[in-house]
């Protein structure tokens, strides 16, 4: 027999974010990107099971207070991976940034809230991955995606991922994408994201 959505052991999405500390709307984002597993009552409410929040509180505070470093044996060199986030949506910016953080990976995060604020932290230092939405105010992602070519051999080598909530037909009706860019749709694949990024790591701790 289904418990009932009143059970200590059920959540709905504001007591979640209670929970977790976060935005409502964070909480949505890590739903539908399947960061959160939950279900739909008959009348369409979302609800969450205290066990898959509890685990996630806990996956958090060890990605806060992990060490990437600490599993490497010593004397190894350690390359750490440059992944640049560009996402105007500040709940999903920070979804972003702590389900990578998440892996367990030796990775440097840079955020970014348009393409304007990612060309200049790509000034300071460029990264191995970029990931980026297309549809942001001031330079959106097309804009920065298409000044990027022919800068130099540091932006050639950069790996570009979209994720998008614009269809392929959208994309092409605009202009298109360089062959070489990958692109994920949203809600934000994860699981096809983080396998990307752990290929990229490998190749580089390899080449180190």
């Amino acid at each position: 027999m289904r418990k009932s959505a009143t059970n200590d052991d059920v959540l709905s999405t504001r007591e979640a974010a209670e929970q977790l500390g976060v935005a409502l709307r964070t909480v949505q984002l890590w739903v539908e990107s399947g960061v959160l597993p939950a279900w739909k009552t008959a009348g369409g409410h979302r609800r969450i099971s205290r066990v898959a929040v509890e685990r996630l509180i806990g996956e958090r505070r060890a990605a806060l207070s992990g060490d990437p470093a600490s599993a490497v044996p010593a004397g190894a060199v350690v390359a750490r991976l440059q992944v640049m986030v560009v996402e105007d949506e500040p709940e999903l910016l920070r979804l972003f940034t702590m389900v990578i953080a998440g892996w367990d990976l030796p990775i440097d995060i840079t955020p970014a809230v348009n393409g304007f604020e990612a060309l200049l932290r790509m000034g300071q230092r460029c990264p191995d991955l970029l990931v980026t939405d297309l549809n942001m105010p001031g330079m959106d992602g097309f804009k920065m995606i298409a000044s990027l070519r022919g800068v130099g051999p540091a932006y050639d080598d950069m790996e570009i991922v979209v994720v998008t909530a614009l269809s392929e037909a959208d994309i092409e009706r605009r202009g298109g994408l360089p062959a070489h860019v990958c692109v994920f749709h949203k809600p934000v694949p994860f699981d096809e994201l983080e396998a990307l990024v752990r290929e990229r790591v490998a190749a580089l701790t390899a080449a180190a």
